[in-house]
């Protein structure tokens, strides 16, 4: 697929601010005043600032709202259902606790299972292809999921946590480019199945069906060579995993802190550029793309 700038920023801020706002629902860190605004504020910023950026990717914008209409059938429309759920929910727990010094439990964990479903719907987005295989799989909604709350709990200063969320992200990060690698050959779709010409024998590509670029092979094929993946994913892991954690271990200092934080958050980039640009739709196998 073609690893569109706005998705990738999407995914990944989207990911870090409901990450955050599942913290503060929980109570942690217990912030209170202008401690509160900071850190509630820092949580809006990300969530909504990644659900505009989405919008660039939209051919037309004003038609988002009718997205909101299709909720049973399209895990878009639950995202954003889910999104907004949160975000109303989690604004009135902020209101009472800065303004009014009241910390109400249960709507603070309305809000955190609501962020947490936000993410788990913008990971079904991807999960759901079958005409991706490396996207449909298992791991891919735990994935979204580790990398949020682990940048959740980076942003609200849970450091155990963090170190373990860490380790959990980058295991299934692994485990998902090694599925990946060889998810299109389990598949079993070749050009005989996607031509429906395996009947007649082995049939191979003479010519690509166009002479020129078109949309399909745009927007959905997008080669990444080996070396190239391969050095990506080192950068990812070292960045969004190892050095975060050897930054927290080291005795507290908020200059190690704000270095795990951009460490990570350059790291989860890569490796969703990695995500959308690795992805291998079944479409290419026309152009002789695989």
């Amino acid at each position: 697929m073609h690893p569109a700038p706005s998705v990738i920023i999407f995914t990944t801020l989207s990911g870090l601010g409901f990450g955050l706002l599942f913290f503060l629902g929980l109570g942690l860190p217990p912030v209170t005043g202008w401690t509160a605004v900071i850190f509630f504020a820092l949580g809006y910023a990300l969530a909504v600032g990644g659900l505009m950026a989405s919008t660039f990717h939209l051919r037309h914008p004003e038609r988002a709202l009718k997205a909101f209409t299709q909720w049973r059938s399209s895990w878009l429309s639950r995202e954003g259902v889910c999104a907004v759920a949160a975000l109303l929910v989690m604004a009135l727990y902020a209101a009472l606790l800065v303004f009014a010094g009241v910390r109400i439990a249960p709507l603070g964990l309305l809000g955190a299972a609501l962020s947490l479903l936000t993410i788990f719907t913008t990971s079904m987005i991807y999960a759901q292809l079958r005409t991706v295989p490396r996207w449909h799989s298992g791991l891919t909604p735990p994935l979204f999921l580790a990398y949020a709350l682990a940048g959740g709990a980076l942003l609200s200063g849970q450091v155990r946590a963090a170190i373990v969320l860490l380790l959990f992200a980058g295991i299934l990060q692994i485990a998902a480019w090694l599925r990946g690698n060889h998810a299109l050959a389990r598949s079993g779709t070749t050009l005989a199945s996607a031509t429906g010409l395996g009947f007649m024998g082995r049939p191979r590509a003479f010519e690509p069906p166009h002479t020129g670029e078109n949309y399909l092979t745009r927007e959905l094929v997008f080669v990444v060579g080996r070396r190239q993946a391969a050095r990506l994913r080192l950068i990812a892991i070292v960045l969004a995993v190892l050095l975060p954690i050897f930054l927290l271990t080291l005795p507290f200092s908020h200059w190690f802190a704000l270095g795990a934080v951009i460490s990570h958050l350059a790291g989860v980039l890569t490796a969703r550029w990695l995500f959308f640009a690795q992805a291998e739709h079944v479409v290419g196998l026309y152009y002789g793309k695989r």
